[in-house]
């Protein structure tokens, strides 16, 4: 019987479909909006947190990187607290949480649409590991309003996290805010 491909288009063909896959498995950003200056007193700075700046574009995401058995990500600081920068209740349950709990919100993509509310994971950074819930989502495809605290949308790779977890990891308090880490589900 007669091949139709010669060896050299199947290896082609073969390269093409690596090549694709690989492709689908980049997180890249879906859109982009503008920055809006907040009101007076309507962003709140606690723990470093960025206000929106009026006319900067800030990219927004409906995915996140995949997911491996060690994933990396960035580990920022939130107040779950009534009046924290985390903004309102937390998404998962509707609540607010104490700073010394550890708990954390996911980008958007890891959060996945809530499938990941009240679960534990587990991030390592530091030298040091640690388990947290997820109880909010850290928005990735909206921001500079109202709901999202005037702060703009959150890159596709934050785990972020309350003082209990920065706490865990043994961070010494004058370098909270931003820590690379690996996480998994718990």
């Amino acid at each position: 019987m007669k091949s139709f491909f010669s060896k050299g288009s199947v290896v082609a063909i073969l390269l093409l479909a690596i090549f694709l896959v690989s492709e689908a498995q980049q997180c890249r950003p879906s859109g982009r909006i503008r920055g809006r200056k907040p009101p007076p007193g309507q962003c709140n700075t606690e723990d470093d947190s960025d206000c929106c700046k009026a006319g900067k574009m800030y990219p927004t995401y409906t995915c996140s990187p995949p997911m491996s058995g060690n994933t990396q990500a960035y580990l920022t600081l939130n107040s779950f607290e009534a009046g924290g920068d985390g903004g309102g209740p937390s998404e998962c349950d509707g609540q607010y949480h104490d700073d010394n709990t550890p708990v954390v919100a996911l980008s958007t993509g890891w959060y996945n649409g809530g499938s990941r509310c009240l679960k534990n994971i587990r991030i390592n950074g530091n030298g040091q590991s640690v388990v947290a819930m997820v109880v909010d989502e850290c928005d990735s495809t909206e921001g500079c309003d109202a709901d999202h605290d005037y702060q703009p949308p959150c890159p596709n790779n934050i785990v972020d996290a309350s003082k209990a977890v920065w706490k865990a990891l043994g961070v010494s308090e004058d370098n909270w805010g931003g820590l690379d880490i690996t996480w998994s589900d718990a």
